[in-house]
């Protein structure tokens, strides 16, 4: 017998299709405990052109540092208004804007602790998988001490911080390639 290779399968462009039906862009309710506050950006590709069919997925712990699953053992409370799940898909100019809370500190490896942040995983036409990674939030003092984010190389942290704009909305882009300004993302 002999085998061949086939073909790689790319995300998109069906994954509207079987996925759009959870999309949630307001991941709180009227009684989630937490600080809210709001994300927006641009999902651009690396020469700046738009990516106008890309959704991004979010996950993250709650106000108190713990996620809603059965992995999460800590033994601190779970919110039952608060499942920390999104799916976002962007607008015909590659802009999408959701909702969350602020998350607590998670336990990182070996006795670390992790500052606040958002897993996002990045779907979109022309990707084989999807991309990982995370949105940490500026003036953040636990972000020095961040185990992941000091892997990172100083002057690439920055595609990582989400900062406040004049009305208290968090900025963060996602740059897929090409520029000193690409977004980092992570194997797993």
């Amino acid at each position: 017998m002999t085998l061949y290779a086939t073909t790689s399968h790319t995300v998109g462009p069906y994954y509207h299709i079987g996925l759009t039906w959870l999309n949630r862009e307001d991941l709180t309710t009227a009684d989630t405990l937490g600080e809210r506050l709001a994300i927006s950006g641009q999902v651009v590709d690396g020469n700046g052109d738009v990516v106008n069919d890309a959704m991004l997925e979010v996950w993250q712990a709650n106000a108190a540092g713990k996620y809603d699953h059965p992995e999460d053992d800590q033994d601190k409370s779970l919110d039952p208004d608060f499942k920390g799940f999104g799916r976002v898909p962007v607008d015909a100019e590659g802009r999408f804007r959701f909702t969350t809370i602020k998350p607590g500190s998670v336990p990182g490896l070996k006795g670390t602790t992790q500052a606040p942040h958002l897993v996002v995983l990045v779907f979109a036409r022309g990707l084989v998988k999807h991309l990982l990674t995370r949105i940490y939030f500026a003036g953040e003092a636990m972000n020095a001490d961040d185990p992941l984010l000091r892997c990172v190389p100083a002057e690439r942290r920055s595609t990582l911080i989400a900062e406040a704009d004049a009305n208290g909305v968090y900025q963060w882009n996602v740059v897929l390639q090409g520029t000193e300004r690409e977004t980092v993302f992570f194997d797993y």
